[in-house]
């Protein structure tokens, strides 16, 4: 018998149930996966919460590691006994047991355990799109990275400090900042939306960086846009603070020919091919000590909710990790 993590509305954290499962057999191509640490990430939330559909009555999350138990006909890729993980779902990560796509699975090296390989993956493999595919980072280029001292900003700083860049950090609150350098920031600003512009250019001699990842939307969207160079582009690829604003195109123009794109890791990870090229290379960094997974705190499966009011109200330190 397993148990998962059950949404018959959106809501509220108390939305989230726990119910008891019977363990399934695998059909072709999937395997019965027991999983052991599962990672809790702001799409959670958003999906939870309403902002993102799900077809309800749903399961909850989209990271996971575990061993698989059983697999089904025509799987040749893993074998039972193999530690796994995955990333991007299907949705329903929030689970002691669940069926899985066996041509998702990751497989796992001996030295990373299944609290890290949950708490790194989904992160991991937004932050290296991010810096390889949507902007490529390299020697020189310039960076504002907001939420650097979060879970994906402490996977994003030190990778793109790897590449070459100059890494300037935006925090939400001065007690951040010591995380932020630590991460490997070479300046750190507390978010301001009226003065974030200006402290960049002073920053860079009056030039603006080359990209803004900006993960916090509605608040920051016109700071982000000030704080480019001509051409430069800015990588909206969240919503904290809520939805962006609509931006006309000639402000773009006016800004000095400026790009903006918003990506997501959907697109980023459309076939087999592409995901487990962007995996192994999550896992590469990790191996080579570019990156490491920081897992703030783990929680029990049950207690599903008390990890999301942590990333809700801003209290955590890095990844959050739900075990079963």
């Amino acid at each position: 018998m397993a148990t998962r993590i059950i949404l018959n509305s959106t809501g509220a954290a108390d939305v989230m149930q726990l119910e008891h499962v019977a363990a399934q057999s695998p059909g072709p191509g999937q395997v019965w996966l027991e999983q052991t640490a599962m990672g809790v990430n702001p799409l959670d939330v958003l999906q939870r919460k309403g902002g993102a559909a799900l077809a309800l009555p749903s399961g909850l999350g989209l990271e996971g590691a575990g061993r698989v138990s059983a697999i089904g006909d025509g799987v040749h890729n893993v074998q039972v006994g193999d530690r796994v993980a995955y990333a991007m779902g299907p949705v329903g990560a929030y689970a002691s047991g669940r069926l899985f796509p066996a041509e998702r699975l990751v497989p796992l090296p001996p030295q990373l355990e299944d609290e890290a390989a949950a708490a790194v993956l989904f992160k991991g493999i937004t932050a290296q799109y991010l810096l390889k595919t949507t902007y490529a980072v390299g020697p020189g280029t310039q960076v504002l990275l907001y939420g650097a001292a979060g879970a994906l900003g402490q996977l994003m700083v030190p990778w793109a400090r790897h590449l070459g860049a100059t890494v300037i950090g935006v925090v939400s609150r001065l007690q951040s900042v010591e995380r932020a350098r630590a991460a490997g920031c070479q300046h750190v600003l507390v978010f301001d939306a009226k003065t974030l512009a200006s402290q960049v250019r002073e920053l860079t001699q009056g030039q603006g960086v080359a990209v803004v990842y900006d993960c916090v939307g509605k608040v920051s969207l016109e700071a982000s846009l000030g704080s480019l160079r001509v051409r430069g582009l800015l990588v909206s690829f969240g919503g904290t603070s809520g939805a962006p604003p609509a931006i006309e195109v000639a402000t773009l123009n006016a800004n000095g020919s400026l790009y903006l794109t918003r990506p997501s890791l959907a697109a980023h990870t459309r076939t087999v091919e592409e995901y487990q090229q962007r995996a192994a290379d999550v896992l590469a960094a990790v191996a080579e000590g570019i990156v490491q997974p920081r897992v703030w705190r783990c929680f029990p499966l049950a207690e599903a909710a008390k990890a999301h009011e942590c990333l809700e109200q801003g209290r955590s330190e890095g990844a959050l990790v739900l075990t079963a």
